[in-house]
C-alpha cells in the first residue's frame, strides 16, 4: 500500500471501530481509534503473518497490551480477511467471539488474553524469549501498549528482562494517547519522559508521530533492523483521532461516540478495503519430543528428605525426558531446588531474578509457544504474580507454579517469608490443581503429572526434611488421596497434607496407645478433592479434623468442606489452621504455637471423641 491507502486503511479501521461500539452500545472507540495509523502500516508492511495458520511457526506474533482497544483489534481482523462485516458487529454480544477483551480461548489469532493492563508486554517478553533461545526462529513479537499502562511496574520488570536477554526480536508500541481511564495520564504527550526511561533500561527508542504514516513505517523499518537490543516505539497520538467532538476529550473513555453516524460520515464513510499481510518466511518448527523415558528419582522409606529437593530432582528427570520442558525462577533457585534443572539444562532455564510478574508473564509467554514451563519460588512470593495467575488462566494457557518454604514449617525466618495464602488463592483460579504432597517420592510423582495437566498446576513444597513414607512405585492420581490409617472402630478422622501429614501420623500412634482408634488421610490433591474417600470417612468416623500449615481461610479445611456442598448432611467439621500471626521460632516450636503439631492435634482429637461419647 502506498500513503494514501494507508491512510485509507486507517480511517477504515476507526470506522469500523466506531461501527462496532455503536452496535455494541459500549466498548473504546476512541482508544482504538488513537492507534489506527500504528495499525494500518504494521498490519500493511511489516506483520508477516498466516492467518489461515496462526500456529505457523514463521508467523509473527502481536499481543495487544492495551486489551480494552478490541474494536481495533478485531477490525484489522477484518481487513484482513479473518472475520465477516456481520461478525465484527457482534462485537461484546452473548455467545459471540468477539469478546470485550481479548482471548485466546475464543479467538485463534490472539497469543494471550489481555485487559488487565501492564501485562502484554512482559509477556512479549516471554514469547521473544521462546523465539531466540528456543524455536530459533525469525519471528517478531510487536507490543501495542497504551500509555496509561506504563505506571505498571511490571512494565519497568519487562524492559529491564529484555534488555538484560537482548531480544532484539521485541518492539514495543506505545500508542501515547495523553488521556487515560479519567484524565490525563502522568507524563502526558512528553515522549522525551518515557524515552529516558526506557533508555535507562537498555532499549532503543524512536519517537515519532503516531498518525504520519510514512514516519510510522520509517519507524518499523528502524526496528526491524535495530540489533542487540529491543526497540520501542513511542508514538504521539490523539484519542478519538479524526472526530471533532471527541478527539483528545476528556471523559469519553470506554464509551461508544455520542453520534456514531456523524462521527462515520466525518471520517469519510465505510470502506471495504482488504489488506494482504505478508506471509511468514518458511521455517522449521523443532517439534520438542518426548522419548518416553522418564526415570523419576527414587528413595526408599525412611530417608530424610525435602520436598523441595524432590521437586528440584524429579524436574531435572522430567527435562531429561522431554525436551519441552523448561524451568524459570526468582532468583532463589538454590532454595527451591531449580538449580538442579538449571545445571543439567541451562538453555531451557530461565533465571528472572527478584521479578515475580516477569517470572510468571515469561512462563505463559514460553507456554504460548508450545513449552511446558515450570516457574518457582517462594510460595509467600507468588503474591506479587496473581494477576499474572489470574490472567493466565482466562488465557487457557497451561503453567505449573512451584512455590516452596510453605507455613510456619519453615522455622526462624518468620512470617514475611511463610506463605499461608497460597493455597487459598490457587484454588480460587479457574480449572486450577492445587497438590500438596508430603514426601519425596509423592513429590516426584505429582511434578510428573502436573506436566500433563490442563490450566494452572500448583505444587506446594517443604523446606524442612521429612520421612519418606510412601515406596517409589506408589502411584498418585490427581484428585486422588491416600488413606494412611483405618479400622473398623474408627473415631475420628484427621486429614492432613504436606507437613502435618507426619504429625497427623504422630498423633495418631499417641492417640492408639491411650486406646483411641483414628484414621488419617493424606489430602495431597487439594483441588480437585476425593470427595467418595472424605465421604466415606465422614459416614464410617462420624467427625472430620482438618490439619493444615496454612490460614483458616480457604485452604485445606475449605477443600474439604466442598466434598459435601452437594446437598447432603455435613458431617460434624473441626480445623486446626494458623490462626495467628507467627514470629521467629523453630519449626517444632512453629507448630506448636499454631496449635498443629501432633500434641495439638491428639489433643484435639482426644476432646472431640469425648465430646461425641457425651453427647
Amino acid at each position: 500500500m502506498n500513503t494514501a491507502e494507508l491512510t485509507e486503511l486507517a480511517q477504515q479501521l476507526r470506522v469500523d471501530s466506531v461501527r462496532a461500539s455503536a452496535a455494541a452500545g459500549s466498548g473504546h472507540p476512541t482508544s482504538s481509534m488513537s492507534a489506527a495509523d500504528l495499525m494500518a502500516v504494521l498490519l500493511a508492511r511489516h506483520l508477516r503473518y498466516d492467518f489461515e495458520r496462526p500456529a505457523h511457526p514463521g508467523n509473527d506474533r502481536f499481543v495487544l497490551s492495551k486489551g480494552h482497544a478490541t474494536p481495533l483489534l478485531y477490525s484489522a481482523y477484518k481487513a484482513v480477511g479473518a472475520i465477516e462485516d456481520g461478525e465484527l458487529l457482534t462485537f461484546r454480544r452473548i455467545g459471540s467471539r468477539l469478546e470485550g477483551h481479548p482471548t485466546p480461548r475464543r479467538v485463534p489469532w490472539v497469543e494471550t488474553a489481555s485487559g488487565s493492563l501492564g501485562q502484554g508486554l512482559p509477556i512479549g517478553v516471554g514469547i521473544a524469549l521462546a523465539g531466540k533461545r528456543l524455536d530459533r526462529a525469525g519471528y517478531r513479537v510487536w507490543v501495542l501498549c497504551g500509555d496509561s499502562e506504563l505506571a505498571e511496574g511490571s512494565v519497568w520488570e519487562a524492559a529491564e528482562h529484555a534488555a538484560y536477554e537482548n531480544l532484539d526480536n521485541l518492539t514495543a508500541i506505545v500508542d501515547v494517547n495523553r488521556l487515560g481511564q479519567r484524565g490525563p495520564t502522568r507524563h502526558g504527550h512528553d515522549l522525551d519522559a518515557y524515552a529516558r526511561r526506557f533508555q535507562a533500561f537498555g532499549w532503543h527508542t524512536v519517537e515519532v508521530d503516531g498518525h504520519d504514516v510514512d514516519a510510522v513505517d520509517r519507524a518499523y523499518g528502524e526496528a526491524r533492523s535495530t540489533t542487540g537490543q529491543p526497540t520501542v516505539i513511542l508514538a504521539r497520538t490523539l484519542k478519538g483521532k479524526g472526530v471533532a467532538d471527541v478527539q483528545d476529550r476528556e471523559g469519553l473513555h470506554g464509551k461508544p461516540l455520542p453520534d456514531a453516524d456523524a462521527a462515520i460520515a466525518e471520517l469519510g464513510g465505510p470502506r471495504d478495503l482488504h489488506v494482504r499481510v505478508h506471509e511468514p518466511p518458511a521455517t522449521r518448527a523443532l517439534h520438542a519430543v518426548p522419548d518416553g523415558n522418564l526415570e523419576l528419582p527414587r528413595w526408599d522409606k525412611g530417608e530424610e528428605v525435602a520436598t523441595r529437593n524432590a521437586y528440584g530432582e524429579a524436574l531435572a528427570a522430567l527435562g531429561a525426558a522431554r525436551s519441552d520442558v523448561v524451568a524459570l525462577d526468582g532468583e532463589v533457585s538454590d532454595s527451591t531446588r531449580a538449580e538442579f534443572f538449571a545445571k543439567e539444562f541451562p538453555d531451557r532455564f530461565f533465571e528472572c531474578y527478584i521479578a515475580e510478574q516477569q517470572m510468571v508473564a515469561a512462563a505463559v509467554g514460553l507456554a504460548t509457544r508450545g513449552r511446558v514451563p515450570y516457574a518457582s519460588t517462594f510460595a509467600a512470593f507468588l503474591t506479587r504474580a496473581y494477576d499474572f495467575v489470574r490472567m493466565a488462566s482466562i488465557s487457557g494457557v497451561g503453567v505449573n507454579l512451584v512455590g516452596s518454604h510453605a507455613g510456619v514449617a519453615i522455622g526462624q525466618d518468620g512470617p514475611s517469608q511463610m506463605g499461608l495464602e497460597d493455597l487459598a488463592m490457587m484454588r480460587a483460579v479457574y480449572d486450577s490443581t492445587v497438590l500438596y504432597p508430603c514426601d519425596a517420592n509423592q513429590t516426584a510423582k505429582l511434578v510428573a503429572a502436573m506436566a500433563g495437566l490442563d490450566g494452572i498446576r500448583y505444587l506446594r513444597t517443604s523446606r524442612g526434611a521429612g520421612p519418606v513414607i510412601y515406596g517409589p512405585d506408589e502411584e498418585f492420581p490427581v484428585g486422588g488421596s491416600k488413606v494412611l490409617r483405618a479400622g473398623d472402630h474408627d473415631r475420628l478422622t484427621v486429614v492432613a497434607a504436606g507437613v502435618t501429614v507426619h504429625e497427623a501420623l504422630a498423633a495418631a500412634d499417641v492417640l492408639a496407645r491411650e486406646g483411641i482408634a483414628i484414621r488419617v488421610i493424606d489430602l495431597y490433591s487439594v483441588k480437585p478433592v476425593d470427595r467418595l474417600t472424605l465421604r466415606q470417612a465422614a459416614e464410617e468416623t462420624g467427625l472430620l479434623l482438618t490439619v493444615e500449615d496454612h490460614h483458616e481461610e480457604g485452604g485445606l479445611g475449605d477443600a474439604v468442606l466442598d466434598a459435601f456442598l452437594d446437598g447432603r448432611p455435613v458431617p460434624r467439621l473441626v480445623r486446626l489452621a494458623v490462626r495467628m500471626m507467627p514470629g521467629s521460632a523453630s519449626p517444632d516450636e512453629q507448630l506448636h504455637a499454631a496449635g498443629i503439631d501432633a500434641a495439638s492435634i491428639a489433643a484435639a482429637g482426644k476432646l472431640l471423641v469425648e465430646e461425641a461419647v457425651v453427647r
